[in-house]
């Protein structure tokens, strides 16, 4: 079973294209898919929107972004990761 943690993304350098993630507005849902395409040294990314069917650029500065972080089946939420 895998479930999922979500992680707050606070700098373009830390998303690839690929990575699922949500943009909220004042606490609201306004943007959801993958990235496509990074312009870290000005805050900015692209992404396949989801919710409109349209590709749209974000700006860190304006948005919260989430991004889904798998957990393995060893790891539970509220617990450390098992040490091999």
């Amino acid at each position: 079973m895998t479930l999922n943690k979500t992680t707050i993304v606070s700098s373009c350098r830390e998303l690839a294209p690929g990575d699922d993630i949500k943009a909220f507005y004042n606490g609201s849902l306004v943007h959801h898919g993958k990235v496509t395409e990074t312009v870290p040294d000005h805050g900015l990314f692209w992404i396949m929107d989801m919710l409109t069917g349209g590709r749209r650029l974000l700006d860190m500065a304006e948005l919260e972004i989430t991004r889904p972080q798998a957990l393995t089946p060893t790891e539970s939420p509220g617990t450390e990761p098992a040490v091999a």
